[in-house]
């Protein structure tokens, strides 16, 4: 092997094993979750991400040679970015998002089919969406049941929120009804001449747990998703109350 192929050999080797490591944390995650249940388990994972962040943020800015902030040992390379160069990657770092888990519904439909893929995506939301409202909470440091006002700004920040066109409407003092009104996902299948995607059940999963894990007193409704009939000016409503 000569000294390229042997670069391109362990720069392969290094990407698979960053994948090992995201595996490895989801598999720990999965586990104690299994072991104690949600609560306890997101109670381990706040302390483990912040000891493996620093471990492994620090280990990698020797190797690659770069600063670190101070406070929150965030890397300078980052920081030095124009806002437009910070923006972009957020939304692409978005949208790689949802192109997993696209990867991931076409793989199981390939392997089983639509019944069993949408039985894995339901299952994978009921897990995922109160991850994502823990982590969005975290972020904003929300307090303990914050309210439709706490949600309303738990939702600007969901990954959906930097790839969909979305809005909060019908506002009264014990509810709200969100909109969902460009859907990346159901637009692209409209360009291609696709009917919609039929995302109901998976959304009453998702939208539910994600408002309960905000603010457990929060209920959710759906207003309309597809295979629901809807407007040319919005594809999805769901109303949250208290």
């Amino acid at each position: 092997m000569d000294n390229n192929q042997n670069k391109t050999a362990k720069a392969k080797l290094i990407i698979d094993f960053f994948h090992r490591i995201m595996m490895h944390h989801a598999i720990w995650f999965s586990e104690v979750q299994h072991q104690f249940g949600k609560e306890k388990a997101l109670e381990a994972l706040e302390n483990a991400y912040k000891m493996s962040y620093d471990i492994q943020m620090k280990r990698l800015s020797k190797v690659l040679e770069f600063e670190l902030s101070d406070n929150d040992n965030i890397p300078k390379p980052l920081l030095d970015m124009s806002d437009d160069k910070l923006d972009a990657l957020r939304e692409n770092l978005s949208i790689n998002w949802l192109a997993n888990d696209g990867v991931w519904f076409l793989t199981i439909e390939n392997m089983y089919g639509m019944f069993d893929a949408k039985r894995c995506n339901d299952s994978s939301w009921a897990h995922f969406s109160p991850f994502e409202a823990w982590s969005v909470s975290k972020y904003l440091n929300l307090p303990k049941n914050p309210g439709l006002e706490g949600l309303k700004k738990a939702l600007k920040y969901r990954l959906y929120a930097f790839i969909n066109k979305q809005e909060i409407a019908e506002e009264t003092e014990n509810s709200f009804v969100f909109r969902i009104l460009d859907c990346r996902v159901q637009s692209a299948r409209k360009r291609k001449g696709l009917e919609d995607y039929p995302c109901k059940s998976a959304g009453i999963v998702e939208y539910r747990s994600f408002a309960e894990t905000i603010d457990k007193r929060i209920k959710t409704e759906c207003v309309t998703c597809p295979p629901d009939e809807h407007g040319e000016d919005v594809f999805c409503a769901w109303k949250f109350y208290i």
